[in-house]
């Protein structure tokens, strides 16, 4: 998977994709992923993005031609790689979840357009297939919510995670929260691993996992169970 960001501060990836498994995906080219600067698509010597608002107000919008041009012309680089999505991270989009994460782990190139300062020109928009938000919280710009959908996507392609079947255990994969998990030693300060994990009886350890997760997703995210039967 190709993967574009179109951002203010591309810096600020180095640290959550230099390390982890991100690093790895990138390391075994099962990912790649290509930044670019906004600032260099801005017209004047002074690489503006912004400007104040139409109709007065505090702060400053990130003006549409630089974001048009940065946009079209990573388009137009690696463009027989399709299907691709562009996206905008932002607080008006729907609220993503491990189902997005599965859909768009589906696409073969992902491009993302991070913004910053008050938002964007609402004229780009246009440019974008969807807007995602990751919730009902203000952060400085769309950065982060990139590196997370691009870390939550990243999990979902083949050969990512050590084992073919990880993704499976994580919470949300199917919608409920993920069952308890234990290791050695079996008792920690008189606290025991429960017999069903050391019974080898797989279908009695997959009833239990299933019913812990009920469990857990009823008394911390009931709504979660409001889709299931």
């Amino acid at each position: 998977m190709l993967i574009d960001v179109i951002t203010l501060f591309p810096e600020m990836f180095a640290g959550p994709f230099g390390d982890s498994m991100v690093k790895r995906a990138i390391d075994n080219e099962i990912l790649e992923i290509r930044f670019t600067q906004l600032r260099d698509y801005a017209f004047d010597k002074h690489k503006q993005v912004d400007d104040s608002p139409f109709g007065g107000g505090s702060g400053m919008v990130l003006k549409p031609e630089p974001v048009y041009r940065a946009v079209r012309d990573v388009l137009s680089k690696s463009e027989e790689i399709l299907p691709r999505r562009v996206i905008i991270t932002d607080p008006g989009g729907k609220t993503f979840k491990q189902e997005k994460a599965k859909e768009l782990a589906k696409y073969n190139r992902l491009i993302f357009i991070c913004g910053h300062y008050e938002g964007f020109d609402a004229r780009i928009y246009d440019l974008a297939d969807e807007k995602i938000s990751i919730g009902d919280y203000v952060l400085t710009g769309g950065e982060l919510p990139a590196m997370v959908i691009i870390d939550a996507v990243a999990r979902m392609l083949p050969g990512v995670l050590g084992a073919a079947d990880s993704a499976e255990t994580d919470s949300f994969f199917d919608g409920l929260l993920g069952f308890p998990q234990y290791t050695r030693p079996r008792e920690f300060e008189g606290k025991v691993v429960p017999e069903v994990l050391l019974s080898g009886h797989h279908e009695n350890i997959k009833k239990w996992r299933l019913e812990q997760s009920l469990k857990l997703t009823r008394e911390n995210r009931p709504d979660l169970l409001k889709d299931k039967p």
